[in-house]
C-alpha cells in the first residue's frame, strides 16, 4: 500500500513559501496539493479528489504545519483556491474546501464547465468515450465494463462557483500561469519565482497520461508535445513540483525524457501495426502493447494508444485501410495500416 507523504517546505526565489500537503485521491494512488504564502492571499493549489478519506488527509497535513514548520495558519486563512486541471484526483474536493473556507476558486477558462456544470461536461465527454471506444473495435462485453469503470466516481462531484479564469500568461500576484494542455485541456503550470507548480504536465518518474483529441479537444498527444516545448523555453525553473511524485530538481531533463518515452510509443504502434496479419484496430495494437493491464488501466492503455495512433494518423503516417466498410457502416472499427 502506497504511503501518505509527510508536508514537506520549499522556497521560491520571489520569496514565497510552498508547503506540499498530499492524500489518497484513490486507493494506493497519492496526490498533492500545495498551499502557497507570500503570492498574494495564502492560496490552495489543488484539492485532492474529494473521495474517501481525502479532504480529511489534506485537513489533516494543513494543521500539521503548526507542529513541523512552525506555521500557524487554518482552512479559515486560505483565500483563494487554484485548480490546475479538470481531473477529480485534483479537483473533487473543492467543493468541501470552498464550504470550509469561502475561498474565491480560480480554474482555466477551458476546464471552467468542470466545475461550474459538471454533468453537462462529463454526459458529452461520456458520449464521445463511447464512440472512441466503438471506432477502436473495443468488443461489446469488455466496453460495457469500461464505461462503468470510467462513471465510477462521475456521481461524487458538487458544482461551485468559479469567481475567476485565467489564461496563458495570466498573473496573479506572485502566480504565473501556463497553459499546457495535452493532458487536459485546461491544464496549467504555475511559476512561482524560481519554483514550477507542474500539476500532471510533468511529473518526476511516469508519464502524464493521454488521450484522444477526439474524446477532449486540447488534449491529444500533438497538444501535449507543444506544451512540454512551452515549458522548456522558460528559463531559471530551479525546481518543479507535481502533483504526484516527487520534486523534480532538473524539469528540463525530465522533459526531454518524457518526449523520448514519447517517440518511442509511436514506434512501439508503428512496428505493432505492421507486426498485424491485416489492418489493425486500436484495441488490437493495445492488445499488443499492453497485453496485461487489467480494470481500470484497460480504458487508459486504450486511450494512451488511442492518443499515440491519432497523432501518427495526423501526420499522415497511419492510414484508414477500411473505407468500404466506413460507407456502408454507422461507425464501424477504424483498422489502421502503415501510410505510403
Amino acid at each position: 500500500m502506497s504511503e501518505l507523504p509527510a508536508p514537506e517546505r520549499f522556497e521560491s526565489s520571489s520569496g514565497a513559501t510552498i508547503f506540499r500537503l498530499s492524500c489518497m485521491a484513490f486507493p494506493n494512488f497519492v496526490a498533492h496539493a500545495y498551499l502557497v504564502l507570500d503570492a498574494g492571499p495564502p492560496t490552495l493549489v489543488d484539492c485532492g479528489s474529494g473521495l474517501d478519506r481525502s479532504n480529511e488527509q489534506l485537513t489533516t497535513a494543513l494543521d500539521s504545519l503548526q507542529s513541523e514548520f512552525g506555521q500557524s495558519i487554518s482552512l479559515d486563512d486560505i483565500r483563494r483556491i487554484v485548480i490546475t486541471h479538470g481531473h477529480i484526483d485534483h479537483f473533487g474536493g473543492v467543493a468541501h474546501f470552498y464550504k470550509a473556507t469561502g475561498a474565491e476558486i480560480g480554474i482555466h477558462r477551458l476546464d471552467r464547465g468542470v466545475l461550474t456544470h459538471y454533468r453537462r461536461r462529463v454526459t458529452v465527454a461520456t458520449q464521445a468515450l463511447k464512440f472512441f471506444l466503438r471506432q477502436a473495435g473495443v468488443p461489446d462485453d469488455l466496453n460495457a465494463g469500461l464505461m462503468d469503470w470510467y462513471g465510477f466516481s462521475k456521481k461524487q462531484v458538487v458544482d461551485v462557483p468559479v469567481a475567476r479564469t485565467f489564461g496563458d500568461g495570466d498573473t496573479w500576484d506572485g502566480l504565473q500561469f501556463i497553459h499546457t494542455p495535452g493532458h487536459c485541456p485546461g491544464q496549467v503550470c504555475l511559476l512561482i519565482g524560481d519554483v514550477l507548480l507542474s500539476a500532471d504536465h510533468i511529473l518526476e518518474r511516469i508519464t502524464p497520461h493521454q488521450s484522444p483529441e477526439s474524446i477532449m479537444p486540447y488534449t491529444g498527444l500533438g497538444h501535449y508535445l507543444e506544451s512540454l516545448e512551452k515549458v522548456a523555453a522558460v528559463p531559471g525553473i530551479r525546481l518543479a513540483l507535481g502533483g504526484h511524485e516527487g520534486p523534480i530538481n532538473d524539469v528540463y531533463q525530465r522533459i526531454e525524457e518524457i518526449r523520448v518515452d514519447h517517440l518511442g510509443k509511436l514506434d512501439r504502434v508503428r512496428d505493432a501495426v505492421m507486426a498485424g496479419d491485416a489492418p489493425s484496430t486500436i484495441h488490437e495494437i493495445t492488445q499488443q502493447m499492453y497485453p496485461t493491464v487489467e480494470g481500470f488501466h484497460v480504458l487508459l492503455a486504450l486511450e494512451e494508444v488511442g492518443a499515440h495512433v491519432e497523432y501518427l494518423y495526423e501526420r499522415d503516417e497511419l492510414v484508414v485501410d477500411n473505407l468500404d466498410e466506413l460507407e456502408r457502416e454507422d461507425n464501424p472499427p477504424l483498422r489502421y495500416r502503415i501510410g505510403s
